[in-house]
C-alpha cells in the first residue's frame, strides 16, 4: 500500500498495512494511503465553498465568521462557508431562512468578475500538469492525469496534492480531489472528505464501496428521478443492481440503461477537454415552494445575471433564450425563445425569461426556476445596437457594460438594480 503526505508531498514506497498515521519526513498527520493511489490518473478537483473562501482570502476579518454569499432578505443563499453550514445553511436557500438559522452570519453579494479571474487562474496551475481538462464549473474540473508520470517525474496523485498545495499557498483557495478509474467515480470520491479532501476509489472497491450507498449518490438523480425509483422498491445501488438492464429500460427509459452501468461503476466517458459548450444556464430550486411572481422575478433576475457573467467569461453568446420551471408536483416545463440576434446581456436574456414566464398561465407554485442560452456563437456576433421594437435596448446594453466595469473594479456590491432585492 503507497502512502502520499499532502503536506510535504513525500510519497511513501509501498509497505505492508496498515499504513502509517504519520509522515515519517515531517510529521504531518496528512496522509492518503491506497494500493491504487500510484496507478490511477482520472481526477475530479472541486474547489470548497469557493465563492465564500474568496471572500473570506480578500477579507481576512471574515475569517472565523460563518459567511453566506447572497441576496437580501428576499433572495438566496449562492454559497456559505463551512461555519455557515454546521448551522444548517445551505445553497439556494431563501436568505430569511438562512439567518434564522444562522442569525450572526456576515452576508456578502456575489462577486462574479473576481470568481471568474481566480477560476481563470486555477485553470492555468491545472494546464501546467494536463491539457485533458473538462471544466464542470468555475470551480470544478475533471482532469485526465494518463501518461504525464514520465513528463513530471511524479505519478498523478503526487500532481494533484501538489495543485491543491499550490491554490492555497498562491491563492489562498482550498480544493478536494477525487482520484479513481473513471470520471463518475472521481466526482463522488471528490465529495467524500470536504473541505481539503482526498480521497481515492479502486477498481477492486468499486462496486462493495457503491452497494450500500442511496441512490441519490449518481449524478443526475434528482428528487423526481428518486421519487420513480423509489417507487420501485429501489433506494440503494444494492436494490438497483438487482435489475437486469432490460427491465430498467423498460421502466425507465434511456435513463435505465445509465442506471444500470453506473450501479456497477461503469462510465466510459472520457475527460473531454474540446467537447464544445452547448448551453449555458443556471437554477435554483427553493425550500419552500413559490407562487409569488413578483419574488420568481427577483430570482429570474439573478439567474440572468449569472448567465451573462458565465457568457462573457467565456467570451460567448447566445441566439435562443431558455426558461425552465418545476412545479410542487415535479411536473417540468422548458420554454424556448430565439432571438434576432445573439446576446450576453443579463437584461436581454432576463426580459426574454420574464416575457416566457408572464406568459405561462400555471399560477404555481414551483419548487424551481432556471434561465440559460443556447445555440451559442463567439461574443464577437452579439447584438448591442438593440432593435425596431425595442430601441432602448443598445442604451441598457451599454448601461451594463459600464455595470460591469464598476463591479468588477470595486466589487458586485459597488452598483446593482432595484430588481435584485426582490
Amino acid at each position: 500500500m503507497s502512502s502520499l503526505c499532502r503536506a510535504c508531498l513525500t510519497l511513501l514506497p509501498p509497505g505492508p498495512a496498515p499504513a502509517p498515521k504519520r509522515c515519517p519526513v515531517c510529521r504531518s498527520p496528512r496522509l492518503i494511503s491506497h494500493e491504487d493511489l500510484t496507478s490511477l490518473s482520472i481526477a475530479h478537483m472541486d474547489c470548497d465553498a469557493f465563492y465564500a473562501s474568496v471572500e473570506k482570502r480578500d477579507h481576512p476579518e471574515y475569517r472565523d465568521q460563518p459567511l453566506i454569499v447572497g441576496g437580501g432578505t428576499r433572495g438566496v443563499v449562492s454559497t456559505c462557508c463551512y461555519i455557515a453550514r454546521i448551522k444548517g445553511v445551505r445553497s439556494a436557500m431563501p436568505m430569511f431562512q438562512a439567518l434564522k438559522l444562522c442569525p450572526e452570519a456576515v452576508v456578502v453579494k456575489p462577486r462574479m468578475a473576481e470568481y471568474v479571474a481566480v477560476s481563470r487562474e486555477i485553470r492555468a496551475m491545472m494546464e501546467r500538469l494536463t491539457p485533458a481538462i473538462e471544466p464542470l464549473s468555475l470551480d470544478e474540473a475533471f482532469l485526465d492525469l494518463t501518461g504525464t508520470a514520465r513528463l513530471h517525474g511524479a505519478p498523478p496523485a503526487v500532481l494533484l496534492a501538489r495543485l491543491v498545495k499550490e491554490m492555497e499557498e498562491k491563492l489562498g483557495i482550498s480544493g478536494s480531489i477525487g482520484l479513481s478509474h473513471n470520471k463518475f467515480l472521481a466526482k463522488i470520491a471528490s465529495d467524500l472528505d470536504k473541505p481539503r479532501g482526498f480521497s481515492v476509489i479502486g477498481r477492486a472497491e468499486t462496486e462493495a464501496f457503491l452497494e450500500p450507498k442511496p441512490v441519490s449518490i449518481i449524478w443526475g438523480v434528482g428528487a423526481a428521478t428518486r421519487a420513480q425509483l423509489e417507487k420501485a422498491g429501489i433506494r440503494t445501488i444494492a436494490d438497483l443492481k438487482r435489475w437486469d438492464r432490460v427491465d430498467l429500460i423498460a421502466r425507465f427509459g434511456s435513463m435505465g440503461g445509465r442506471l444500470w452501468h453506473l450501479s456497477r461503476g461503469l462510465d466510459t466517458r472520457r475527460v473531454s477537454r474540446d467537447e464544445p459548450v452547448k448551453s449555458i444556464s443556471k437554477e435554483t430550486t427553493f425550500n419552500e415552494d413559490i407562487a409569488d411572481r413578483e419574488l420568481l422575478k427577483g430570482h429570474l433576475w439573478r439567474l440572468a445575471e449569472q448567465v451573462a457573467d458565465r457568457a462573457k467569461a467565456r467570451d460567448l453568446a447566445g441566439r435562443v433564450v431558455t426558461l425552465k420551471l418545476k412545479s410542487a408536483e415535479f411536473a417540468q416545463v422548458t420554454r424556448r425563445h430565439s432571438l434576432a440576434a445573439p446576446t450576453q446581456i443579463a437584461d436581454r436574456i432576463y426580459r426574454e425569461a420574464e416575457a416566457m414566464l408572464g406568459a405561462y398561465k400555471d399560477s404555481g407554485p414551483f419548487r424551481l426556476i432556471g434561465v440559460g442560452i443556447a445555440d451559442l456563437c463567439p461574443a464577437a456576433q452579439a447584438d448591442t445596437a438593440g432593435d425596431l421594437l425595442d430601441p432602448d435596448a443598445g442604451k441598457r446594453a451599454a448601461a451594463e457594460a459600464a455595470t460591469d466595469k464598476i463591479r468588477a473594479k470595486f466589487g458586485s456590491d459597488a452598483i446593482i438594480k432595484g430588481r435584485a432585492l426582490r
